[in-house]
């Protein structure tokens, strides 16, 4: 298990947010990082995911624990999931991850169908 401090500060936060915005943000204890750049965590992730859902049309990674590794944020659509209810869809997920998943402190997934 990654050791992370827990306990986002407000600032912490908002930096985090302001990170989504592809800005330079400082965190104190933390290099700074531009959000176009992943960290190792998420190109792994993104890999295992992009191999089992080749047909995805969509697919976000992004590590949401302060750049630790100990949370993740996934967002995929993929015409992989249609007729599928919205727990199969994450079960899917969350099988494709089940080794990455054992060193992490908690994983968000949205999955979606493409409309067209």
């Amino acid at each position: 298990m990654f050791a992370c401090n827990r306990s986002l500060t407000t600032t912490m936060i908002s930096a985090l947010r302001v990170l989504r915005t592809n800005q330079v943000v400082v965190v104190p204890g933390h290099l700074p990082r531009c959000l176009s750049t992943q960290t190792d965590g998420e190109v792994r992730i993104a890999k295992v995911l992009k191999e089992k859902f080749p047909l995805a049309s969509s697919l976000k990674v992004v590590d949401i624990s302060g750049g630790c590794g100990a949370m993740y944020e996934v967002h995929i659509e993929s015409s992989e999931f249609k007729g599928k209810r919205t727990v199969q869809q994450h079960q899917l997920v969350n099988q494709a991850l089940k080794d990455e998943i054992q060193g992490m402190h908690g994983l968000r997934i949205f999955t979606e169908v493409p409309k067209h």
